[in-house]
């Protein structure tokens, strides 16, 4: 439980940009570093976390760590993710008026932005390898982002869709 709680921790002290510039991370850490879970299942995480309350970072943590040690480990992730948070905005929402103004901070953060950009598009390249698979893959993920971008549906109803077509479509393939 040590070692979930330390590496939760990290995860919350290094990751800039929330939720989905922590994807990588987690990624690196839950599948390759400590194999906490396979890819598919980080991806299944992702999209159940898209669907439930809260960010999907800490949403995972919950999920990770109930996985391994039941409610006492989901307990332990969740508060690892969100502690680092909780102690840097104290500390900068007590120093921050003193030098919102300052030159030298506002070019750092917008490095830190970049970055964070080039974080997210990495992860999204990512899930797409991994996760768009086959024609009918393609065909869900038109209908989600048309779903998305064209006609303003909400997200959760997107995944529900995708997740009752992408069972149809399996269901009928597996008829076959």
């Amino acid at each position: 439980m040590g070692q979930l709680f330390v590496t939760f921790f990290k995860i919350g002290l290094f990751t800039f940009g929330g939720g989905y510039a922590m994807l990588p991370l987690l990624q690196d850490e839950i599948v390759r570093r400590h194999k906490w879970a396979t890819d598919e299942e980080l991806m299944d995480y992702y999209s159940i976390g898209q669907c439930t309350p809260g960010i999907i970072s800490v949403n995972v943590a919950t999920f990770i760590g109930t996985k391994l040690y039941g409610k006492i480990g989901g307990f332990l992730a969740t508060l690892a993710i969100i502690m680092p948070s909780m102690i840097i905005i104290s500390l900068i929402a007590a120093i921050l008026s003193q030098f919102m103004h300052n030159e030298y901070l506002k070019q750092g953060f917008s490095g830190i932005r970049i970055v964070v950009a080039a974080l997210i598009l990495n992860t999204l390249i990512d899930m797409w390898k991994k996760g768009v698979k086959g024609y009918q893959g393609y065909i869900i993920f038109i209908l989600a982002l048309s779903g998305i971008f064209f006609l303003n549906i909400s997200a959760i109803l997107i995944v529900i869709g995708a997740s009752i077509l992408g069972l149809i479509l399996n269901l009928k393939r597996g008829a076959k």
